[in-house]
């Protein structure tokens, strides 16, 4: 990646973690979430963060999404709680253990392929046996036959470079990262999952050396599959990395301005003596009111549903809680009763 970016994202990470953001009550668990699910809307999703919240955290189904689109997120999901662990060893990456996690991936989605080359079963994440193209008119990959052979090669490479890398090198790192998601992807060992496998090797090797992992936003997919053509295209994988890191840059300024933001808005204290000056409140129930409104600070919108996740109330005390905000003009109800939304008020 070119000087520039390299200085921008380390000054971004060190001022990500001055701030200690990270820290925050349940930011890793909503941060993988976000990754998860944008890594499922790029492959056509529609399921949104605070759907896939509440249908990891409560089994509750998003209404009028297809069954397959959710079942996409929990397998993912899985992969990612079953990576995070299995990277933790530092243990060779091996074809075995690359088919495990695609085996995770796949595991309610994948189907079963009969071809030419034979058959073989996607949702056990094995290879392919026959040729496939990138869309309509799309690059075709290499055949399917050369597969076994070239993945071992390229396990062989990322665990020689793994045991070379510097574990401090926060750049190196990242390199390293965007460097086997890209190998992988040319690879294209699967016949479906490859893209949310190859984005999951990558932040499981981020996740190794304990750097914040990269997430592409949904909205990204052209620019970040434009970045990929280029680099085939023009066999220079600084176009990739410079896209990634970039992509990188941009989402860990949105967290800090999100963050600084949330702090700068509202004082706890201050907001808590409002509310029961105000609206003559009990001081409990208004401190209680206050950190549903810090909880919201950084996000566009949420559910009863949320609430009761994050803070342990009941159904019935979390639309009081709400309605009461609404009320006093610190949020903004949208929708019905059963698709009720709740938003900061401008």
């Amino acid at each position: 990646m070119t000087s520039n970016n390299k200085n921008i994202l380390l000054q971004l990470l060190q001022q990500h973690k001055a701030l200690e953001i990270s820290k925050q009550i349940d930011y890793e668990k909503f941060y993988l979430y976000s990754i998860i699910t944008h890594s499922t809307a790029i492959e056509g999703s529609t399921v949104t963060e605070i759907e896939a919240q509440l249908l990891f955290d409560e089994g509750i189904t998003a209404k009028g999404k297809p069954m397959m689109e959710q079942l996409m997120n929990l397998d993912l999901k899985n992969a990612y709680e079953y990576g995070r662990e299995w990277i933790a060893h530092h243990k060779d990456i091996t074809i075995d253990s690359l088919i495990a996690l695609a085996a995770k991936v796949m595991a309610r989605t994948g189907a079963e392929y009969n071809s030419l080359g034979g058959s073989f079963d996607a949702s056990k994440g094995e290879l392919r046996k026959l040729n496939v193209t990138a869309g309509a008119r799309g690059k075709s990959y290499m055949n399917w036959m050369k597969v076994p052979q070239k993945l071992e090669a390229f396990c062989n490479e990322l665990n020689a470079r793994r045991k070379a890398l510097n574990p401090t090198d926060i750049i190196a790192i990242y390199e390293l990262s965007f460097w086997a998601h890209y190998e992988l992807v040319t690879i294209h060992p699967w016949a479906d999952g490859n893209g949310r496998t190859c984005r999951l090797l990558m932040n499981l090797l981020q996740m190794e050396y304990n750097v914040l992992p990269t997430k592409i936003f949904k909205e990204e997919k052209g620019e970040y599959i434009q970045a990929l053509i280029n680099t085939r295209e023009k066999e220079d994988m600084e176009i990739f990395f410079n896209c990634m890191t970039e992509l990188h840059c941009s989402h860990l300024k949105q967290d800090i301005e999100h963050y600084v933001k949330s702090v700068e808005v509202v004082d706890k204290t201050d907001l808590t003596k409002e509310m029961v000056d105000k609206w003559s409140i009990k001081p409990s129930l208004a401190e209680k009111m206050v950190d549903i409104l810090l909880f919201m600070a950084d996000k566009d919108e949420i559910k009863t549903e949320t609430v009761v996740s994050a803070f342990g109330f009941t159904e019935t005390t979390a639309k009081r809680y709400l309605r009461q905000l609404t009320e006093f003009g610190y949020l903004e109800a949208h929708g019905g009763n059963k698709n009720r939304t709740y938003s900061k008020k401008d």
